[in-house]
C-alpha cells in the first residue's frame, strides 16, 4: 500500500455509522489506546476529505473504542517510519497535520466525546473538534515536547491559544504537563463532564438543537468562526458576517424559518 496516498473506505481502523444525517465517527484500536498508525491516519484523511462532497451529512460526532481516546501516533517498532530524509519525513509529519485541517475546513461541527488519554496527536484532533465532551478520567496533553520534539506540533499551537490563552498555552506546551478534565472545563476548553452514557446524551441535545437550524446557516456559522478568529480587525469580521447572512437570507430556507417563528411551529428546513 503507498502510505501517501488516502484509502478509499470500507475502513479498517475507524468505523462510520449515519444516523439522521449525522455521522458517529469511531477510532478503532482500542488495543493500541487508538493510537494512530499509517492506515488510520489515511483513512481519517480520506473521510475528512470526502465530508466536502457528502453536506447531507450535517455533523461529526467524534469518539473512540476502548478506555482511551487516542495515545497519538503510534511510536510501537511495527509502525515506526524513517525520518532519515527531509522530503520522506515532511510527508510522515503531513499524515497527521493535513486530518487536523481537514477537520478545520469541513462544513460539518464537530463533536468531540474523549475519554481516558488524547495525547499528542490525540490532543489535536480533540482541539480541532468544535465541541468538546470529557470523561472524568480524561489526561490531555501535547506529549511531544516529552520525547525530544518540539511542543508546537500538528496545529496544537494555533489552535490552543485561541481556546485558552497564551499564557496557559504556553504552560501546557512548554511542559507537556497533563490538563485534567475540572481544570480543562474551568479554562473553557471542554463545554461537559460526564461518564461515557451521559455525554452521548449531551451529544444527542447538542445533535438535535444544531439540526434544528438550517443546514446552510450551520455550515457558515462554522466557516464564519474560522474565518473570524483570524479576523484582522472587526470590520473585517463583520463584513464576512454581512456576506454570509445575505447570503442565508436569499434561500427559501430563510422565508420557511420566518413563516416558521410566526406560525410557531417547527422549521422544516430543506437546504434550499
Amino acid at each position: 500500500m503507498n502510505l501517501f496516498q488516502p484509502k478509499p473506505p470500507p475502513y479498517e481502523y475507524i468505523k462510520v455509522e449515519t444516523k439522521q444525517n449525522v455521522d458517529w465517527l469511531t477510532l478503532n484500536r482500542p488495543e493500541s489506546l487508538n493510537a494512530m498508525n499509517p492506515e488510520m491516519m489515511l483513512e481519517l484523511q480520506h473521510y475528512f476529505e470526502s465530508l466536502l462532497y457528502h453536506q447531507e451529512i450535517r455533523i461529526i460526532v467524534l469518539k473512540a473504542e476502548g478506555r482511551a481516546f487516542c495515545a497519538g501516533y503510534d511510536l510501537s517498532k511495527e509502525h515506526a517510519v524513517s525520518l532519515a530524509s527531509g522530503p520522506e519525513g515532511i510527508r510522515v509529519q503531513q499524515r497527521v497535520s493535513r486530518i487536523v485541517k481537514l477537520m478545520r475546513d469541513c462544513p460539518q461541527p464537530i463533536i468531540s466525546i474523549v475519554q481516558g488519554a488524547a495525547c499528542g496527536g490525540g490532543f489535536a484532533l480533540a482541539l480541532a473538534s468544535n465541541i468538546r465532551l470529557v470523561t472524568p478520567n480524561v489526561k490531555m496533553n501535547a506529549a511531544f515536547i516529552k520525547i525530544g520534539l518540539s511542543g508546537c506540533d500538528v496545529g496544537v499551537s494555533y489552535m490552543l491559544p485561541r481556546l485558552v490563552g497564551a499564557s496557559i498555552a504556553s504552560e501546557l506546551l512548554l511542559t507537556g504537563d497533563f490538563l485534567h478534565a475540572d481544570r480543562a472545563k474551568e479554562i473553557g476548553l471542554v463545554s461537559r463532564i460526564g461518564a461515557i452514557e451521559t455525554l452521548h446524551i449531551e451529544a444527542n441535545n447538542f445533535i438535535e438543537k444544531m439540526l434544528n437550524t438550517s443546514p446552510m446557516g450551520l455550515r457558515l456559522t462554522k466557516s464564519g468562526l474560522n474565518a473570524n478568529i483570524d479576523a484582522n480587525s472587526m470590520d473585517s469580521a463583520i463584513a464576512l458576517e454581512d456576506r454570509q447572512q445575505i447570503l442565508c437570507s436569499m434561500s427559501e430556507d430563510h422565508k420557511e424559518g420566518i413563516d416558521a417563528f410566526i406560525n410557531k411551529r417547527p422549521p422544516n428546513f430543506k437546504d434550499q
